[in-house]
């Protein structure tokens, strides 16, 4: 899995420096484990008043980076070393991620005798809940360890 974003930060020379955020999903780095890399091309020399890398930007373009940055670190932490796995409704719990197209994620849980209630969240940050015979099988692309 791999999602990038490019952006223009400012040395401290006043040069431009591009740098890109991607994220490389190792299988054996999923999880928690997973590396979410920024990339600059050309990398750009230390300042030499302060030995030091110093980069600028508008606002705009660090909220822009921050978000792409969020948007890795959720990719990387929603793939799975396992692979998905397959739990009962009434077996999820907080946490939990959806797999499919969009990721979902367990909001909240709760039974109701025969019935289960989940509180799903979008990346988007909606949220809705639906119910589901406890039975009904839920495939996840994250299952996070613990209990309810």
């Amino acid at each position: 899995m791999t999602a990038g974003s490019g952006f223009t930060f400012t040395d401290a020379e006043n040069h431009d420096v591009p740098v890109g955020v991607e994220t490389a999903v190792v299988p054996e780095e999923a999880g928690a484990d997973a590396r979410v890399s920024v990339t600059l091309s050309p990398a750009p020399a230390p300042s030499p008043s302060t030995g030091e890398l110093r980069w600028s930007c508008t606002p705009a373009a660090a909220r822009e980076l921050a978000a792409a940055l969020v948007r890795a670190a959720e990719e990387a932490e929603n793939a799975s070393a396992e692979g998905p796995v397959t739990v009962r409704a009434a077996e999820l719990r907080r946490g939990d991620v959806r797999d499919g197209e969009r990721p979902m994620t367990v909001d909240g849980a709760r039974t109701d005798g025969s019935t289960a209630h989940i509180t799903w969240k979008s990346v988007e940050g909606r949220t809705w809940t639906q119910s589901y015979d406890v039975n009904t099988a839920i495939t996840l692309r994250r299952r996070l360890p613990g209990t309810r």
